[in-house]
């Protein structure tokens, strides 16, 4: 993709803090470091979200995070890692190039993820019609779900 940052790190025209590449995958220091060892994974497909990822490359992608995370525990002592991924500028994501996002967590660090606990809104009817409602659309040629 042309204009895609992340596609310019793959062809090497622009510079990135690489830590990992194989054939499908590359890795490598996020830019903002949000908290130190803040790393990207990124397929070298170009592919804008999810929506457009294939399980194969989705594998390929996730085959790759247990071996970064350990290794930035390993170099950081971090205690703990979140793994973040945005979908659609409604869901933060501010660069139209699917990465996850790991992000290590040290005991006095500031950054917060907070979610919203809705769980006075869904009771089990609402939760059980909700779970209907997607196992409908489950596309899995493998099994029936």
């Amino acid at each position: 993709m042309e204009n895609c940052i992340f596609c310019k790190i793959i062809n090497g025209e622009i510079p990135g803090h690489i830590i990992y590449e194989n054939e499908f995958v590359l890795t490598f220091l996020d830019i903002s470091q949000t908290t130190k060892g803040h790393t990207l994974i990124i397929p070298k497909k170009h592919c804008v979200d999810i929506f457009e990822m294939d399980e194969m490359l989705m594998q390929q992608v996730f085959v790759v995070v247990p071996k970064i995370a350990a290794a930035l525990k390993t170099t950081f002592g971090c205690s703990g890692i979140n793994l973040v991924n945005n979908n659609g500028a409604v869901a933060g994501q501010s660069v139209f190039h699917y990465h996850v996002h790991l992000i290590p967590r040290y005991e006095k660090d500031d950054f917060g993820i907070n979610f919203t606990n809705n769980m006075n809104d869904y009771d089990s009817e609402k939760l059980s019609n909700l779970k209907t409602s997607i196992m409908k659309n489950v596309k899995d040629e493998e099994n029936e779900i």
